[in-house]
């Protein structure tokens, strides 16, 4: 049996959503790399009591069980001391680890210029140089350093990694986890975990599982996962090297019945397949963005290289900006309005125009909540791809609040633009 492996993710911050998770994530994969399947990923707060039932729950069902975060010098970080008690393993001060971890406080904060109470920071260097005894200290990459605690002597069962929160220092620990012997003994069965991806634009859920239907008998030893976001349909499959005749299938199958909406058999995003083509074919691009007010350009923006393809963008709000910086007729606005497919060509022609790029994207309406119409309601955005040969346009009608409209408008701009570069 693969071994698998459980996740607990501490931080109150994390449980109320004022902080994205990012470490569990990043673990799961990382762990799916090594052929160790992740069975679950449990968030709880800063309650011992908690985090003492999630430990128990997953070292039940688990070959490795994983926390992140806690491992601060502050009352509230206090996973190292749940875990101990968990595994029955007392901590002791190490003598050496605290003076490393008072090295290691005192230059970041001469670096910083931080003013610190003597007493304080002695009792918080104290606490995080605790080690559970038999336990594998991981060297700190910030303050806290990580653990590696098997269960108390004479007792079977899983070993915990103990891990700090800040992704940095959590991922530049892994190689040292890796490493560990603990951890080695407890995924000796791992196994390869393969895991394809697939993306369609403009598929509904329901056409793909009415295919998955047809097609379930040659789908054995697939687990497959589809989900919708942004209107992309992204279909998610993990599997052993023995089940690759059934990918195939799948693969062949969604092919067959997606072939104008499989925009992505390998996995690639819209975004690096736009730049790709960017790239291949020596274009440039720009954009003039009303409601979405730069979100696109930010974005295309987002990759590193991007200014070898993207040279400018113009954040047209008002009509007069539109008009002024765009060449937008303004018996055009006073027409037909800011909010419509001649005003998001010209949008765009302007763009081109304006920066001298090869492509040029307009996008503008009403992402709300406020200022619609019945002619125009919130949701209503047009958006317009053009070039010297090729125009692609499209009208949307978007549900959700203002800041899903302009999120999602990007992702159609992205999707206009790959479209265009196609032909």
């Amino acid at each position: 049996m693969v071994a698998r492996a459980g996740i607990v993710v501490t931080g109150t911050e994390v449980l109320t959503g004022r902080v994205v998770d990012r470490n569990g994530p990043w673990l799961a994969e990382e762990l799916r790399r090594l052929g160790v399947d992740v069975g679950q990923v449990v968030v709880v707060g800063d309650r011992p009591d908690d985090l003492r039932s999630a430990l128990v729950l997953l070292l039940a069902h688990h070959d490795l069980v994983l926390t992140t975060g806690g491992l601060g010098p502050t009352a509230d970080d206090l996973t190292a001391e749940v875990v101990a008690d968990v595994q029955g393993r007392p901590s002791r001060l190490d003598p050496d680890l605290e003076g490393e971890i008072a090295a290691v406080v005192e230059r970041l904060s001469a670096g910083k210029g931080w003013r610190r109470d003597p007493e304080a920071t002695a009792a918080g260097v104290r606490k995080q140089a605790m080690v559970p005894e038999g336990a594998h200290v991981l060297a700190p990459t910030g303050t806290a350093p990580g653990l590696v605690v098997p269960p108390a002597e004479g007792t079977s069962g899983p070993p915990v990694v103990v891990l700090p929160g800040p992704p940095p220092e959590l991922q530049g620990m892994w190689g040292d986890v890796l490493a560990d012997p603990f951890v080695q003994r407890a995924i000796a069965a791992r196994e390869e975990l393969r895991q394809s991806t697939m993306r369609l634009w403009g598929t509904p859920e329901s056409e793909l599982a009415a295919t998955l239907r047809r097609h379930d008998a040659e789908l054995d030893g697939l687990e497959i996962t589809t989900c919708l976001r942004e209107g992309e349909l992204e279909v998610v499959t993990r599997y052993a090297p023995a089940a690759a005749p059934a990918y195939a299938a799948l693969e062949a199958a969604l092919r067959g019945d997606f072939a104008d909406t499989l925009f992505s058999p390998t996995g690639e995003t819209v975004d690096e397949l736009v730049a790709t083509a960017l790239l291949d074919r020596g274009a440039t691009i720009a954009t003039a963005e009303s409601c979405t007010a730069g979100l696109l350009a930010g974005r295309i923006a987002d990759r590193p290289g991007s200014s070898a393809y993207l040279l400018g963008g113009l954040v047209t709000y008002a009509n007069e900006a539109k008009r002024d910086l765009l060449g937008v007729p303004q018996d055009l606005l006073d027409t037909v309005g800011a909010v419509s497919p001649e005003v998001a060509r010209d949008m765009a022609d302007g763009a081109r125009r304006v920066v001298g790029t090869d492509v040029g994207v307009g996008i503008t309406g009403v992402a709300g909540p406020g200022g619609g119409t019945p002619d125009k309601p919130v949701g209503l955005v047009h958006l317009c791809v053009t070039s010297a040969d090729h125009v692609v346009a499209r009208e949307f009608r978007l549900g959700g609040d203002r800041a899903g409209i302009r999120q999602r408008s990007v992702v159609v701009a992205l999707h206009l633009v790959r479209e265009l570069l196609a032909r």
